[in-house]
């Protein structure tokens, strides 16, 4: 990692976050301190689909401490357009109107349908369980190719729950030709089971409207306020310069929190209404149907290959949950992977279709990976069977396919241009780091003696593109925003420096990492660094933080910014020195001449002599300040390989993960120990949705297991310690040679696992498993198997 590491950058330096999150110093939306602040609560619907005949507040309005009950025909006026989608991905796309509190129509179990308001939580808790709600239950329809039947609509007004059908076919006859000479066909359908994103901290909101000047503060537990602010202002008829949001200690995200929901609407505009501070907080199984879910679809996939494995071809056809309404990115999340299905292999032939459908069930949006680990999923788990159709090891068909080194940039089939990848050698590491040779005889001796304890071994090499995103590929799909980020950089008269950030860290650790950015290009401690975020009115600009964006696009921006305040420096430095700037090189925090340290003049120095303006350059304006806006030329691709050992009970199905190594390739890292913290994270999420979790609904529609005593988090007990390791291709797009890493393990962990309790399995004659691989689940496939 020499590139552009330096003395700072490329070390495991402690995060600066984490102090005041330890100690309990952190302030989250529900530590807020709002003297005369009244409470909300939500009445939400407990039927999946039913028209709302009659809303009875009488005794919620007889509650000690309540002060009022406002149903969705009262607040109507208040919402100047209905709630936002940002991502209309085709000219066509159905998209239902949808307000923050339901009219006519309750679509899912959770939507809102009326607003309690009272003087403190308890009592709008108590108020919301009076409030007497008349329904008239409508059917529901929960199973994607049931709704794609119309049997029963969810909006009756579209006449279809078919939402659009997006499709990305470069050449169509060439697919058609290469399946038609194919020497070797698998087809396979996998389901990608809804998730709940279950983050550490339930959502919060508290708004504060100002007595003068009209000023709304909104503060929320949210990754997205500069993108949010943009929202309440469209929504709530609000000037845009009026709308402060704030982002405190988020207690985690995943892509749950990068939404506008109709709670921060709904306190915004009663909060304007009472003139006065209005709050809610997220009871934790009220998040379980009040805040998005991830995931959500059945995939199709087909690959053609030679007579040799290599594949020539790839079809995919999704079918996508959009659950009762598209929220602000819902219908594109499918579409950030349909660019993958071909992974990391040299496939020339490609066609992916995505049909995004709507349920009576919560909303999905973007989850940690969105669309990614989708993509990786299926391709990976396509190309073991391709290996079993053809007889050859799983790591073989792998080698066989690669894109190759040489071939950078690669123009895949998808249209895209991959930046830089080396995959074979993160495949051989994490093989060797599993003993993948000795798996191997252990597994053969086991079947061998008649063990009821299968031992198998997975794995999976994915690729993802993020960095998200160049603004004019955005606007090739429809999104509405753009993919830019802003950085204000600052050296202060006293030599301390000050980073502005448009990026919204929610535990990447960004005031760390662009610490050690500004630190190792101006020489100094990174503890003489200070990062501001999170407040659109200290940082105006910015396109906050998801889709692994934040360091390749935000950090990138902050290492220019701090790039133009040494260029600027340095023509003071030769302005005072009376040299030729080309004659100065800047070493250990000064600039010198060249071979003649005691010329050196600190940058510090420089700071203080610009703060005075008393000899700079002519028409230099004083201070060293500097902003950038970076739109990045392209995505960045990050790419790894992950491989487990599981042991499978063939008596009782119970799945044991023995061991499990990631070597993963985020180009050049700025901080070792905050990418591993990043890895850890995304390996489990991905594990857990392997092997434990689902969001599971009835017939009716219900969610079955909305508590944790239901719902499987995974925590270590459960877990094997990880084995890391990394190589190193810095990506060409950037001054600093990164890509992203807060969601590959995450990418590359689902596939690995079940490639792993397959291959345990294979010998029963057992080619899939779908997720969760309960207990339960596994069990019942081992007696079909010896049933037959």
């Amino acid at each position: 990692m020499t590139a552009v590491m330096g003395t700072v950058m490329g070390t495991s330096l402690r995060r600066k976050e984490d102090p005041r999150l330890l100690t309990g110093e952190a302030r989250f939306v529900d530590d807020l301190v709002l003297p005369g602040a009244r409470w909300l609560a939500m009445v939400r619907s407990p039927e999946a689909h039913a028209r709302i005949t009659a809303i009875d507040a009488t005794a919620a309005l007889d509650t000690p401490g309540v002060e009022a009950v406002l149903t969705g025909k009262e607040l109507r006026e208040a919402w100047t357009q209905p709630m936002p989608c940002a991502w209309p991905v085709t000219d066509d796309m159905k998209n239902p109107v949808h307000f923050p509190v339901a009219v006519d129509e309750a679509c899912y179990v959770g939507d809102i349908v009326a607003v309690v308001v009272a003087s403190s939580r308890y009592a709008a808790r108590d108020g919301a369980e009076a409030v007497d709600v008349t329904y008239e239950r409508l059917p529901a329809v929960v199973d994607l190719e049931d709704a794609l039947s119309d049997r029963v609509l969810v909006h009756e007004g579209l006449g279809t729950n078919r939402s659009y059908t997006w499709t990305l076919a470069p050449d169509p006859p060439a697919v058609d030709r290469a399946f038609a000479g194919a020497a070797h066909t698998v087809r396979a359908r996998y389901v990608q089971q809804r998730l709940i994103p279950e983050a550490m901290e339930p959502r919060g909101v508290a708004v504060v409207p100002q007595p003068v000047g009209g000023e709304i503060v909104l503060y929320s537990s949210t990754q997205i306020p500069h993108i949010l602010r943009v929202m309440v202002g469209l929504t709530l008829g609000i000037p845009e310069q009026k709308v402060r949001i704030i982002a405190p200690a988020v207690g985690g995200g995943f892509g749950s929190k990068l939404n506008v929901y109709a709670e921060e609407l709904i306190a915004v505009a009663l909060a304007r209404r009472l003139g006065g501070p209005v709050r809610w907080t997220e009871e934790r199984r009220e998040n379980a149907v009040a805040t998005i879910q991830g995931r959500g679809q059945i995939q199709d996939i087909e690959l053609a290959a030679d007579a040799d494995g290599k594949v020539t071809a790839v079809r995919v056809q999704i079918l996508a949950d959009m659950g009762a309404y598209l929220q602000l990115v819902t219908p594109g999340i499918p579409l950030l992977g349909a660019f993958l299905y071909h992974g990391v292999y040299a496939i020339p032939a490609y066609s992916f279709e995505c049909t995004g459908v709507f349920t009576t069930k919560t909303p999905t949006d973007a989850y940690r990976g969105a669309g990614r680990p989708e993509a990786s999923y299926a391709i990976e788990r396509a190309m073991d069977e391709m290996a079993h159709e053809i007889g050859l090891a799983p790591d073989e068909i792998r080698r066989r396919n690669y894109i190759q080194p040489e071939q950078f940039p690669y123009a895949s089939p998808a249209g895209l241009t991959f930046d830089s990848g080396d995959y074979e050698p993160t495949l051989d590491r994490a093989l060797e780091l599993v003993g993948y040779e000795g798996i191997r005889k252990e597994q053969a001796d086991r079947r061998a003696s008649g063990s009821t304890r299968h031992l198998g071994v997975g794995m999976a090499t994915y690729v993802e593109m993020c960095g998200l995103a160049p603004s004019r590929v955005l606007a090739s799909l429809n999104y509405v925003a753009g993919g830019w980020e802003s950085a204000t950089v600052r050296l202060l008269p006293t030599g301390k420096a000050q980073v502005v950030s448009g990026t919204t860290p929610h535990g990447q650790g960004h005031e760390t990492c662009w610490s050690m950015i500004v630190a190792d290009k101006f020489g100094i401690d990174p503890d003489d660094v200070e990062v501001l975020h999170s407040d659109t009115a200290v940082s105006p600009l910015g396109l906050d933080t998801y889709g692994s964006r934040s360091l390749a696009v935000g950090g990138v921006a902050v290492e220019l910014a701090a790039q133009k305040v040494l260029d600027k420096a340095r023509l003071i430095a030769a302005h005072q020195m009376e040299a030729n700037e080309d004659d100065l090189e800047f070493v250990g925090g000064a600039f010198q001449v060249k071979g003649s340290p005691a010329s050196a003049v600190p940058i510090q120095a420089l700071a203080f002599e610009a703060f005075t303006a008393h000899n700079l350059p002519d028409g230099m304006e004083p201070n060293l300040a500097e902003q950038v806006t970076f739109d990045p030329p392209n995505f960045v691709f990050p790419f790894g390989t992950h491989a487990a050992v599981v042991e499978v009970d063939e008596e009782t199905g119970e799945i044991r993960l023995l061991d499990y190594a990631a070597v993963d390739d985020c180009g050049n890292q700025v901080n070792p120990m905050i990418v591993a913290g990043q890895l850890h994270g995304g390996i489990v999420q991905g594990i857990a949705q392997a092997l434990w979790e689902e969001a599971v609904y009835d017939e009716d529609g219900q969610l079955l297991n909305a508590t944790l005593v239901d719902y499987l988090v995974p925590t270590a007990a459960e877990l094997p310690n990880f084995k890391l390791d990394h190589t190193v291709t810095p990506s060409p797009t950037n001054s600093l040679g990164v890509k992203g890493v807060g969601e590959a393990g995450t990418i590359g962990s689902a596939p690995t696992i079940i490639n792993a309790v397959v291959d345990a399995l294979s010998h029963l004659g057992i080619r899939d498993v779908t997720m969760p691989a309960t207990p339960q689940r596994v069990w019942k496939l081992i007696e079909e198997a010896k049933a037959r």
